[in-house]
């Protein structure tokens, strides 16, 4: 398959099948290189791995914004946009704290995109270190890590 052919297909995944492409990727590296490395590695050897993959993988994306008549294109930054549009925000920490919930779903806010993933490349198991985290999404597959999800009743 050559890049072309690659990423025609990439963009035909929806965000459901994209999110279960890059959480399977994150669990063989976390299963692979273990808890312990910087983030900086995690999000490195993720990217490649996605690319290799097929995926369109953009590392440290500046997130633009307008706030009360003003334009900010600085200071903010995902660490990789999937597709352009699935969010990773990766950490390499004991433990994931409220604010990095927060800062992703801002991401998701900012960027008008439904889904994002936290992933703790520093937690004991893959399955403690990820979370999905929602902004308005509806059609998705059952999952028990769902965060911000509005009832529709």
């Amino acid at each position: 398959m050559n890049s072309r052919e690659a990423a025609n297909n990439a963009k035909e995944l929806n965000i459901e099948e994209l999110s279960a492409i890059v959480v399977d990727a994150a669990y063989h590296i976390h299963k692979e290189l273990g808890p312990g490395l910087l983030e900086s590695v995690y999000e490195i050897v993720l990217l490649k791995s996605l690319e290799k993959l097929g995926l369109i993988v953009e590392r440290q994306k500046t997130v633009s914004f307008e706030y009360d008549g003003m334009y900010f294109d600085e200071g903010l930054r995902v660490d990789l946009l999937v597709n352009g549009i699935l969010v990773l925000e990766l950490k390499s920490v004991e433990n994931i704290a409220p604010v990095h919930h927060k800062q992703l779903l801002t991401y998701l806010r900012l960027l008008h995109q439904p889904l994002g993933l936290l992933i703790n490349f520093g937690a004991a198991t893959f399955k403690d270190g990820i979370k999905r985290i929602v902004n308005n999404h509806t059609s998705f597959a059952s999952s028990r890590l769902r965060v911000n999800q509005e009832s529709n009743s």
